[in-house]
């Protein structure tokens, strides 16, 4: 059994269960309506192009309210932050529902995914830092695997899902279920209670409290090159903006479910079986091989020609991905002090999500320009490329043993502001 996931944090902790299983809940449901825009402006439009810009429009907010939202994580009621945060994006589930319902316009969609981009930007970093003051040190690795779980659990059956819907009772329906999701998580975080407000004190500007967060991350090589080795992992190597396109010629909604799901089933694998992880203590050596196999599963995806061969590749870059994921949970928690872990979720989050956010714009772009092989293929060599050579530049990183010394940092930062 050692081999297999601890689940008892679940058991043990339970501001931690409320929160996980709301979590899972709503990311299930958000998953569903990563399926949805895409394939309605496909539908409407025939363009990957309109994919691409979609997810770039998206990022642009996201930038902002990312650094902003770490800020007011350090700095404000991290529960609070998130109930307000999961309204709003309820609200934005509801209004994609009525353009769809009505007459659709791709202005409309534009505007509503933007604004819950920027949303999502707010409810990240008080996310990722609640985690933190909840759970003890020592249970970091189970967190780093249940995360993993939660994602490859959502990308599975949040696309699968979202396929079915569609295909049976249209999209209106589907953005409706999504809006169901988010009350559950609201009424699980209703749940939760005994939540202090973070130390981090509020008489620092916003601007001198974001510059002390990005000082501390700059000071880190360690932390750097995770932010790195994901990104350019993320911006080569995620062609998801292709799938509609793919999907189109292998039968259409359901088969976009598959294409979205394949690379969270080779995650659920290792999640299921990851008690391996804690015994590994060069996390970062184990990061930048993950992010390099991943590219190369991408590669052999672009180029099969059969839809099975094509989603156990994905299933198997999915896997490499949920490996890194779950070494740099293990790295962020171990190497950021509570007090700067709002801001530097937000650091985290612009690299988690605007890796793929360029990614879905880049192979849009040079899709439409080469084609789809072309576009998939080059992104995934690029990656084995581009985290070869961040790790020349990033020795620290990539010699990274977990250690306490992360506590020492924390006070010579403090010491110097």
């Amino acid at each position: 059994m050692k081999y297999f996931i601890n689940l008892s944090l679940l058991k043990r902790n339970r501001n931690f269960c409320f929160l996980y299983l709301g979590q899972f809940v709503s990311f299930i449901g958000a998953m569903i309506t990563v399926v949805a825009l895409p394939y309605q402006i496909y539908h409407m439009t025939h363009s990957t192009l309109m994919i691409g810009l979609l997810s770039l429009f998206q990022l642009l907010p996201l930038l902002v309210t990312a650094l902003i939202g770490g800020v007011f994580a350090d700095r404000y009621h991290r529960r609070m932050l998130l109930l307000c945060a999961e309204i709003l994006l309820a609200v934005g589930c509801l209004l994609l529902a009525m353009n769809s319902a009505y007459t659709p316009r791709i202005l409309f969609i534009f505007i509503i995914a933007i604004i819950m981009s920027a949303i999502t930007g707010l409810h990240r970093p008080a996310l990722d830092s609640i985690v933190q003051q909840i759970v003890k040190k020592e249970d970091y690795p189970e967190v780093g695997a249940l995360a993993t779980l939660k994602f490859s659990v959502g990308m599975i059956a949040g696309p699968a899902i979202g396929g079915i819907l569609i295909a049976s009772v249209g999209l209106t329906a589907t953005y409706i279920v999504d809006f169901a999701t988010f009350a559950f998580s609201l009424l699980s975080l209703l749940l939760m209670t005994h939540i202090p407000k973070p130390l981090a004190g509020k008489d620092e500007s916003t601007w001198s409290s974001l510059k002390s967060g990005f000082k501390y991350a700059t000071s880190r090589q360690e932390l750097m090159g995770t932010y790195f080795v994901d990104f350019v992992a993320m911006i080569f190597g995620m062609p998801m903006a292709l799938f509609p396109a793919i999907a189109a010629s292998y039968g259409g909604a359901k088969t976009l479910g598959l294409l979205y799901s394949a690379p969270a089933v080779g995650a659920l694998f290792i999640s299921v079986f990851s008690g391996w992880t804690k015994h590994v203590k060069r996390q970062g050596l184990a990061v930048a091989i993950s992010a390099v196999f991943w590219g190369i599963a991408i590669v052999f995806f672009g180029l099969a020609s059969n839809l099975w061969v094509a989603l156990f590749f994905l299933a198997l870059a999915g896997g490499f991905d949920s490996i890194s994921g779950i070494f740099r949970s293990i790295m962020w928690n171990e190497l950021i002090p509570n007090d700067f872990r709002g801001r530097l979720a937000g650091i985290e989050m612009i690299s988690y999500l605007s890796g793929p956010k360029l990614g879905d714009t880049e192979s849009g772009l040079i899709a439409s320009a080469f084609g789809i092989t072309f576009s998939i293929v080059s992104g995934g060599i690029l990656c084995v490329v581009g985290v070869g050579f961040l790790c020349m530049f990033l020795p620290k990183f990539l010699s990274y043993r977990p250690n306490n010394d992360f506590l020492e940092s924390s006070l010579t930062v403090e010491m110097e502001r």
